[in-house]
């Protein structure tokens, strides 16, 4: 059963997250980002929930945890307010830079998440193409990578997880194509979307095409891991839990 407090966090770190590298790699997000006349900055504050802000410029977009630095602000009166934003594109309240803030959400900034949702939705006549099918397993990637510490610091049965999760960092990637790391301190988790050095634990895909199985349930897990299409090394422990914490990510995401 979803959380809506988690589902918040995972909407938050997961979905909207995936937007800094969306703006990275994607040339339809790049042409949208370069119509920006200046810099904005949108918060979104969530009450019982996460508050975050989002730095978009003509080169990119960085997400930075609480308001600081922000241009303009939407409220949102509850975890399943913040919800409907995402689901059924339901804003929330203005609170600081209305003007900007109506005319970003309302023009650029749903470019960008419509954008987000053919790649993280897709079709399957879109993945037909090659290039379209990778940047779509990429951006999942990610999604999910957000997607797990979300979970493991909101959601109540990935907190027993985390619980038994020792300190340090766990790179998760797609070999050679795009890596993540999830750190872990006092059972806190933050997801870095790039391969810190010197993990703790790793555990890395083979190939793009095998990470979209897993992803999406067509390849299993075991028969991987016994052909050694998993690697894994290192404090395995810490792999286990966040595996777990996977299936809730599948709960949620799926």
């Amino acid at each position: 059963m979803k959380e809506a407090k988690a589902m918040a966090y995972v909407n938050m770190y997961g979905v909207l997250g995936s937007l800094e590298k969306l703006c990275e790699i994607d040339t339809v997000a790049k042409d949208v980002l370069k119509t920006l006349k200046k810099p904005v900055s949108l918060c979104f504050d969530v009450t019982g929930g996460p508050c975050c802000t989002f730095h978009f410029t003509t080169n990119g977009c960085k997400m930075t945890d609480g308001s600081d630095g922000c241009t303009c602000k939407m409220n949102f009166a509850s975890p399943e307010k913040f919800n409907a934003l995402i689901d059924d594109s339901k804003p929330g309240i203005p609170s600081k830079g209305i003007a900007q803030v109506l005319s970003f959400l309302l023009g650029p900034f749903t470019k960008l998440t419509n954008r987000l949702t053919e790649l993280l939705m897709p079709s399957e006549e879109a993945l037909k193409d090659r290039a379209f099918f990778e940047e779509s397993t990429i951006l999942t990637f990610y999604t999910i990578g957000g997607a797990i510490s979300a979970l493991a610091n909101s959601d109540s049965i990935s907190q027993q997880s985390a619980l038994y999760t020792v300190d340090g960092d766990v790179v998760m990637g797609i070999k050679d194509v795009c890596y993540a790391t999830i750190s872990v301190k006092n059972h806190k988790f933050t997801t870095v979307k790039e391969r810190k050095d010197n993990p703790r634990a790793i555990m890395e895909f083979a190939d793009i095409d095998l990470a979209y199985g897993l992803f999406n349930g067509t390849a299993s897990t075991m028969a991987a891991l016994c052909s050694g299409k998993i690697y894994m090394s290192g404090m395995i422990s810490m792999v286990d839990n966040i595996n777990r914490i996977l299936d809730r990510v599948a709960a949620y995401l799926g």
